[in-house]
């Protein structure tokens, strides 16, 4: 008697598929590598940075607003500047990406799970509740991003976990959508098929064997949401909704120099926001590649 056996997992080999095809583009790889020290800086930032910007015993008021490569107070060399509380700019922005990054990577995690599971769901199980699910992730998707966020911090307030929950609150319906685009083509494959014969629970057969199958697409969206979320969360510390002023943040930096930046001291602003291009552009360039690199109808 001939056993059924179910086929090999597509999302096993995906991460080497992708860093494979990344590193066949110059661009992308170039991208990539951006990212990569991006993210180390970011991790070691309390280990890298000449000072911590947010300890009252390490800041000096009398070297507030000194332009880049001049000499503080206490002898200290200021690559980038200092700013109006008399921080080493380059410190700054290290902890500043820091939160950043973190924030743009954890709402981005958290929308893809929600997401990513109730597009799942709502393929498999079908009938009304697929109906219910589509037609409210529709409505979510008819509504600006930032507005909406603002909406749901001018209600709770300004705190890092609170954007992170405003920003996955916008961004999961994405993910539901594409992984239900997906999921609806897997669905009804052999495999699938298959895997009930052989009376395995519908909450294994979604995310041990259908999962991996719709990982390629949720992979690209997820690169792209992470560099939209850290956008988003510098545009609402900018406004003023975001983080408090306690808190580093590219958006934050880049929102104390503005109100000087016609004044001549524009490194307090335009350091920042070149950085935060920076980190956003390399992001968003990786997950481009990677549309490419998984989508083999895009393949030149």
């Amino acid at each position: 008697m001939a056993v059924l056996r179910l086929p090999a997992r597509m999302g096993e080999g995906i991460v080497a598929t992708s860093v494979n095809g990344i590193l066949r583009s110059t661009k992308a790889t170039i991208a990539l590598v951006v990212c990569v020290l991006l993210i180390g800086a970011a991790l070691f930032a309390p280990w890298i940075a000449p000072q911590n910007p947010y300890d009252l015993m390490q800041i000096d008021v009398f070297d507030s607003r000194l332009p880049p490569m001049s000499e503080g107070y206490t002898g200290m060399i200021y690559v980038l500047g200092t700013d109006g509380q008399g921080r080493d700019m380059l410190s700054a922005m290290l902890y500043g990406l820091r939160t950043s990054l973190g924030v743009g990577l954890i709402a981005g995690g958290l929308a893809l799970a929600i997401g990513a599971s109730l597009g799942l769901i709502a393929a498999y199980a079908g009938g009304r509740l697929d109906a219910f699910l589509m037609r409210f992730v529709d409505l979510m998707l008819g509504f600006p991003t930032i507005l909406v966020a603002l909406m749901i911090l001018a209600v709770f307030g300004q705190g890092v976990w609170k954007v992170i929950l405003a920003l996955v609150f916008v961004q999961w319906a994405y993910f539901a959508r594409a992984a239900r685009a997906a999921a609806l083509v897997e669905v009804n494959r052999d495999y699938v098929e298959a895997a009930r014969c052989l009376g395995l629970s519908h909450w294994r057969i979604l995310f041990g064997h259908l999962l991996p199958n719709c990982l390629p697409p949720l992979i690209v969206i997820g690169t792209i949401q992470v560099a939209s979320a850290i956008a988003a969360e510098a545009t609402l510390s900018f406004l003023g909704i975001g983080l408090p002023i306690t808190q580093p943040s590219l958006g934050l930096l880049i929102s104390n120099g503005y109100q000087v930046l016609l004044a001549g001291l524009y490194w307090i602003s335009v350091f920042p926001g070149l950085l935060l291009l920076l980190l956003v552009f390399s992001i968003n360039i990786v997950g481009d590649r990677l549309r490419e690199v998984l989508n083999p109808r895009l393949v030149k």
